[in-house]
């Protein structure tokens, strides 16, 4: 099993050099391999976990003091201690947990006149983490008010073809969609070549969180190229041709938009970004090449989060797929627990009662329960943007027909493999 572990961090490791992955530095001089006594990183409360951990550097084995730290997901250290690795190895026992969390080895190495550190999550008894945030007695009531309040401006938007984006294989527009009589986002429309009107499933993609221009937008030419239409997304309203030192000034002064409005559930700034999924999902559908029938959404981090959402707040959607899902048991930081993306800062004074009001109606959480379409959900254990915690307490909360993916070696990523069998999820699924 350890060989077997082994050649998967080498083949991890190859494969960083080709795609700028994210769990080593890239072109390293040296590794750490981690290796949990359970294969999964999975152990039941009361159940000790060991890790054997490895330091190599140009490949060879390396002698030294190995400090370590452990506490739950995200949370401060309970325990510290010292080792020595020997041949450049050393077992530490983690100890176990009595209540349903994951716990972090951390790691720090001085040798050679530098610092090298890592980590490593394990699980005890995840299928049993439930979510901190409760669900509020008219949740479901009001956001069915406001998407049908919202629907009441008749669609609108502006599509301009973009010739150096389209080929042989697809056509792209850049289309501006008024979401609101207020706001608008822009997205890239791609459309297979010679598309037929009725013959397309849709697919929306938001995006992750950030003020960005709209990136890998030609990337995942499959999609296109199995005959899916593609809409990929910011929720700004900021036009993704500005020039990259627009988008910097705009970050320096906009950086904060999770926060704005979040004392009120009728003025957070996130509402017209989620009542825009659904005016995505409008225009979608207002396509001659439509097929009818099929409406996905898939996307990563706060596009993960979004993708959930839309599919609860839609039911045109038929198909979800999101990875390491954002806004997710958000006011449990509040009560010293762990939690998603944001991670808004008590010393920010963001854990008021009003804003803990506010972050129940629009987690991710309380929108999981009124999924019903199929639904794939991808997560790593060593993500500390989205914790496997809160990962977790979305997983644990779906009640649909619903398939995942756990990476635990992952951080904050998905693989180009990752990537593409989601697609083929879609594909096989397309009614």
């Amino acid at each position: 099993m350890r060989q077997k572990i082994f050649l998967t961090l080498l083949l991890f490791l190859v494969g960083k050099a080709l795609t700028s992955a994210e769990n080593y530095p890239y072109r390293s001089d040296y590794l750490w391999v981690t290796v949990p006594d359970h294969a999964d990183w999975i152990y039941k409360t009361g159940e000790d976990a060991k890790v054997e951990v490895q330091f190599y550097k140009y490949g060879i084995p390396r002698d030294g003091e190995l400090e370590y730290s452990i506490g739950t997901d995200l949370l401060p250290s309970d325990k510290t201690g010292r080792c020595q690795l020997k041949n450049g190895r050393a077992t530490i026992n983690m100890g176990t947990s009595r209540t349903p969390e994951f716990r972090d080895l951390r790691l720090t190495l001085k040798l050679d006149g530098a610092t090298y550190r890592h980590h490593v999550k394990v699980g005890f008894s995840p299928e049993l983490i439930r979510p901190y945030t409760q669900e509020p007695k008219d949740f479901k009531a009001y956001w069915d008010k406001a998407v049908v309040d919202n629907a009441k401006p008749p669609i609108r938007y502006t599509k301009e073809y973009v010739a150096d984006m389209s080929d042989e294989v697809e056509d792209v527009w850049l289309v501006k969609l008024h979401t609101d009589s207020r706001h608008h986002l822009y997205g890239y429309l791609l459309v297979p070549k010679g598309a037929r009107p009725g013959s397309c499933p849709v697919v929306l993609t938001p995006p992750g969180a950030g003020v960005k221009t709209i990136k890998e937008v030609t990337s995942r030419r499959y999609y296109q190229e199995n005959g899916m239409i593609r809409f990929v997304t910011e929720i700004h309203g900021l036009r993704p041709t500005l020039d990259e030192n627009d988008f910097t000034d705009i970050r320096s002064a906009f950086s904060e938009y999770l926060e704005m409005g979040l004392d009120s559930r009728d003025n957070y700034y996130m509402r017209h970004v989620y009542l825009g999924l659904v005016k995505c999902i409008d225009f979608l559908t207002s396509l001659p090449e439509w097929d009818g029938r099929n409406v996905a959404v898939m996307g990563g981090s706060q596009g993960g989060a979004l993708s959930l959402i839309a599919a609860a707040l839609d039911s045109r959607v038929t198909l979800c797929v999101a990875n390491h899902p954002a806004l997710a048991d958000m006011a449990a930081g509040g009560a010293g627990q762990t939690s998603g993306y944001p991670h808004f800062k008590a010393e920010r004074g963001l854990y008021t009662e009003a804003n803990m009001r506010t972050m129940a109606y629009y987690d991710v959480v309380n929108f999981a329960r009124y999924i019903s379409c199929p639904t794939y959900l991808t997560w790593g254990f060593n993500d500390d943007t989205c914790p496997p915690t809160t990962s977790y307490a979305v997983w644990n909360t779906l009640h649909c027909e619903k398939e995942s993916l756990v990476t635990p070696i992952n951080e904050h990523w998905t693989s180009d493999a990752t990537n593409r069998k989601q697609m083929e999820w879609i594909k096989a699924r397309l009614k």
